[in-house]
């Protein structure tokens, strides 16, 4: 049931101009994933009916900077990629937000070598860490609700000044339970 049918006929509605401006912009983010593996996967799956990101206005994945406000950065990145992070990044359009998903997006993971960057934080401003290895897309729309909520108490975006990133870590919306069918490995006789 829409507003319109909660109204009488010849109605009207205040509120302030900023409010209105936020609840826009919180629920029409328009995120430029950055997946380079497994969570990737996950992050695909935010998108399905199951988890279905799209009551949060945020469905519509742009794959141009300039279209975009949300940098989602899923998986490892290489040295040799993050010039290429770093230039699109900088093509979005301000405010802009970036969400750091998985461990090895955060802080390199289980991958402890020279090629692969140790956090996207050294080179970029990070807005919120999801947590997880691969985290559950429950843990991304988590992420993307933080941003939301910071959008609404945000205001309008200053000129000319930039934001400082927020810097969030979501905690994990899940307990870890043993499997439901205990393993035995054995010898074959």
């Amino acid at each position: 049931m829409g507003i319109e049918a909660t109204l009488p006929q010849d109605s009207f509605v205040t509120t302030q101009l900023t409010k209105v401006i936020n609840w826009a912009r919180r629920s029409s983010l328009w995120p430029l994933p950055f997946a380079t593996a497994c969570c990737g996967i996950e992050l695909m799956a935010t998108a399905s009916s199951r988890y279905d990101l799209a009551r949060f206005g945020a469905e519509v994945m742009r794959f141009s900077p300039r279209q975009s406000d949300l940098l989602i950065v899923a998986g490892r990145v290489a040295i040799k990629m993050m010039p290429v992070l770093q230039r699109i990044y900088q093509q979005m359009a301000e405010p802009k937000w970036v969400v750091s998903m998985g461990a090895c997006a955060s802080t390199g993971g289980v991958f402890d070598t020279y090629a692969v960057v140790q956090g996207i934080d050294q080179f970029l401003p990070v807005d919120v860490y999801v947590p997880g290895c691969p985290p559950r897309p429950e843990t991304l729309i988590e992420g993307i609700m933080a941003i939301q909520r910071i959008v609404d108490e945000d205001g309008l975006p200053s000129k000319g000044g930039l934001r400082q990133p927020l810097e969030i870590a979501v905690q994990p919306t899940h307990e870890v339970k043993p499997q439901p069918v205990p393993l035995t490995v054995g010898r074959g006789v």
